[in-house]
């Protein structure tokens, strides 16, 4: 077991979405906890991602100030820039800063690929890629001026690992695969302004598992400290996927080999034929599990 100095948000004010349950309130309350006022939004979408309830994050939020926890409740919509760009403002006017930001809401859909339709499709899409997007935009200009921000997006193993895809969930994984993209560039683009961007891929039984209140195992509050470092001072380092389950946590991200000149040389297996490739692809596509 290590330890370190105590790490305390007091001061601090962050954005959680899909916070009125399972991993977004897991992170909120951890965060609060430690000091920060978080903004915690929901807009009450059903299991199916559409529809409207503020009640549901309201309810959470009371909970939340019985216990003293520095918490708002939001629930405006965030499928568009125009809506992000108004929360954003909101806390900016209200709290004068924002710190941090976690994009955790999103939903599970299972369509097969013969029965994936465009609406389906675009709107996972929008809440995975677009909305983080367009919540950084808005909070970039202020996280500059601070040099200091955090962006935290949430990706998925489904989309990650062929071994851990389910079949119907084309449109999702593609969507979690898009915020890995968006994180890598967003982390080059924000080193230089102290403004750090990382991914997340939790497992947890929440909501979107059918399980409604504390789960049996694979609990989020076990998952809740390793976004919380994430967005925290501690982490200086952008770019890396945060795998969190089970209270375990490993992170991982694309590493180039030594001595590759991209993209002319990339030090691997050469040849000249569709003939060559065939014969040498056990050396091209080796299948070697990472000792861990």
């Amino acid at each position: 077991m290590t330890t370190s100095n105590h790490v305390s948000f007091e001061g601090q004010v962050g954005l959680v979405t899909g916070a009125a349950s399972g991993l977004g309130l897991a992170y909120s309350r951890l965060l609060a906890q430690r000091g920060a006022q978080v903004v915690m939004h929901d807009v009450g979408a059903g299991l199916d991602g559409t529809g409207h309830d503020p009640q549901r994050i309201a309810r959470t939020v009371a909970l939340l100030r019985e216990g003293g926890l520095g918490v708002h409740a939001a629930h405006g919509n965030i499928d568009n820039r125009a809506d992000c760009q108004a929360l954003v403002a909101a806390i900016l006017q209200h709290h004068g800063r924002l710190d941090f930001i976690i994009h955790n809401a999103g939903w599970v859909e299972y369509q097969p690929i013969e029965a994936l339709d465009d609406d389906h499709f675009d709107r996972m899409m929008t809440l995975a890629a677009k909305t983080p997007l367009w919540l950084a935009e808005a909070a970039w200009p202020s996280m500059q001026a601070n040099r200091h921000g955090r962006i935290v997006l949430t990706t998925s193993d489904r989309a990650l690992y062929p071994q851990y895809v389910q079949k119907g969930l084309a449109a999702y994984a593609a969507a979690k695969l898009a915020a890995v993209g968006i994180v890598n560039v967003l982390a080059a683009e924000g080193a230089a302004h102290g403004i750090v961007v990382n991914a997340v891929s939790p497992v947890a039984k929440t909501r979107m598992w059918g399980v409604e209140g504390e789960p049996d195992e694979l609990h989020p509050d076990a998952v809740a400290p390793g976004v919380a470092f994430l967005v925290s001072r501690a982490c200086v380092d952008g770019g890396w996927i945060l795998r969190a389950s089970n209270g375990q946590f490993h992170a991982t991200r694309s590493t180039e080999a030594d001595g590759v000149a991209y993209p002319r040389d990339l030090r691997a297996v050469r040849a000249g034929s569709i003939e060559d490739i065939a014969g040498q692809w056990p050396a091209i596509a080796p299948t070697v599990a990472e000792p861990r």
